[in-house]
């Protein structure tokens, strides 16, 4: 701190006047604190889970990078775990203006997004990082009406649902009556495959298992830690099913609105966020998963032999069939969306 220093009693002249105000202006300068750029645009990010959860995640990341790619121009407050909009209200309230984004799941509203719940079909795919970036890439190819009145901003999946329970579940014999919790098209698959689905919510799980009201479960393998599944359920059945899809809008009249450079970063983004979304997915928050309930819990993969594997598969092909009858009845495009999802699917298999 600057010490100003006695001036004598007598009237100041011009050039000690002169001298003060320097020494005063300069004390105020380096005693104030430097302010922070203000942001020319802020925006709210509305999400209905938790801010640990991986699209959580993504929401943090997301928010972060389009702030760093635009030099602090953009600010982004995200609302997790429903303290803005919920599940049910997310993307009308992106069109009431509520937030200006928000990240919902297509896979729970098929009604809604019916082209895009082709997605959820089971189709095969490995994991979150493939699933995610075909959900961007055919969304972008085939711009499906849907989506009309929204900017997407963000899109990316689970990974394909794997079925977790207290017994071996290998065969159709095994599996046959198994009660196993599900949602959305999870619960036609184990229909198809002999087992009894369960509608329940996902934090009622770990108690239905403990007493006995269900065998187990059938969704990413990230719950076996994060609701300490892997306790009682001691088996994951290696047969990938159904992926969850995620998709974060804007309203398309706030998209037009914002400044093109802004606009710029947040295109860019879009391909990004898929695969690094379904990497975090697949490596940190499944694969950390899997290795601490196999290393704590004794965690058993129950292999499907191939003959049985072709047996599930033909149960499960029927799904495909009445989707495809069902969507070009709504005059949708849809063996040309699924067998361009197949395609994207192989492809980025390969990469």
């Amino acid at each position: 701190m600057i010490r100003m220093q006695s001036l004598p009693l007598s009237a100041p002249g011009p050039l000690t006047r002169r001298l003060a105000a320097s020494l005063v202006a300069g004390a105020m300068a380096l005693a104030a604190p430097l302010a922070a750029k203000a942001a020319e645009v802020n925006l709210t990010y509305a999400f209905f889970a938790p801010a640990g959860t991986f699209p959580g995640k993504q929401m943090a990341h997301w928010a972060d990078e389009i702030a760093k790619r635009t030099n602090g121009k953009v600010a982004v407050k995200t609302f997790p775990a429903g303290t803005l909009l919920g599940a049910r209200e997310m993307y009308d309230g992106v069109t009431k203006g509520v937030a200006d984004i928000g990240l919902g799941a297509p896979s729970y509203d098929p009604g809604r997004f019916p082209l895009t719940s082709g997605v959820s079909l089971p189709v095969g795919f490995p994991n979150a990082t493939v699933a995610s970036r075909v959900l961007w890439e055919i969304t972008k190819e085939f711009q499906p009406k849907e989506f009309e009145n929204f900017k997407v901003i963000a899109m990316f999946t689970t990974e394909p649902g794997y079925i977790q329970s207290r017994k071996p579940a290998g065969t159709a014999a095994e599996l046959a009556g198994m009660k196993l919790r599900a949602a959305g098209t999870g619960v036609p698959v184990l229909k198809a495959l002999g087992a009894a689905p369960v509608g329940m919510p996902m934090p009622e799980v770990p108690q239905s298992v403990q007493t006995g009201v269900i065998d187990g479960t059938m969704t990413s393998r990230e719950v076996l830690q994060d609701f300490k599944l892997a306790e009682t359920l001691k088996y994951v059945t290696d047969y990938p099913t159904v992926v969850v899809t995620f998709a974060a809008v804007m309203d398309r009249k706030r998209f037009d609105a914002l400044p093109a450079d802004v606009k710029k970063v947040i295109d860019e983004l879009g391909p990004e966020m898929a695969v690094w979304t379904g990497q975090y997915h697949d490596k940190q928050n499944v694969g950390g998963a899997l290795e601490w309930a196999k290393k704590t819990h004794n965690l058993q993969v129950v292999p499907v032999s191939a003959q049985e594997r072709a047996a599930w598969d033909a149960k499960l092909k029927p799904m495909e069939d009445e989707w495809v009858k069902e969507m070009t009845a709504k005059g949708l495009p849809a063996a040309k969306y699924l067998a361009r999802m197949r395609e994207l699917r192989d492809q980025y298999m390969k990469q």
